[in-house]
């Protein structure tokens, strides 16, 4: 069991580096430019891969990036089928990783409760 689960990580860390660099160089949607993958998570079976992608602008709505990368998914897919050695090549799912921006807001608090003891 434990040998499954090192070749799982082994092979998520090669379809996240492949699409980040796919992602880079290969796609010219304007929506994703600011889209920065982050991890991916694939199923038991290696058939769904769950990429998990931020957006470097924490203003911009991540919508419209989850829009591209879904019309992008098929491209991404083809590409990555050529670039690793699967038997099958598992299916993008994209999910919004908000843990970065959700990290920001704590360290405000933070902030803000040292600044308010230090006047208090």
């Amino acid at each position: 069991m434990p040998r499954e689960f090192s070749r799982n990580q082994r092979l998520g860390a090669q379809i996240l580096r492949t699409l980040s660099e796919l992602l880079r160089f290969e796609t010219k949607d304007p929506r994703l430019l600011g889209v920065s993958l982050t991890s991916v998570e694939l199923s038991r079976d290696l058939s769904v891969a769950r990429v998990y992608f931020s957006i470097l602008n924490p203003d911009d709505r991540p919508d419209a990036a989850l829009e591209g990368l879904g019309k992008a998914a098929g491209f991404l897919r083809a590409k990555l089928g050529h670039a690793i050695k699967v038997r099958h090549v598992p299916e993008l799912r994209f999910i919004h990783d908000d843990s970065a921006e959700h990290s920001a807001k704590i360290s405000e608090l933070i902030d803000n409760a040292l600044h308010a003891d230090d006047h208090g």
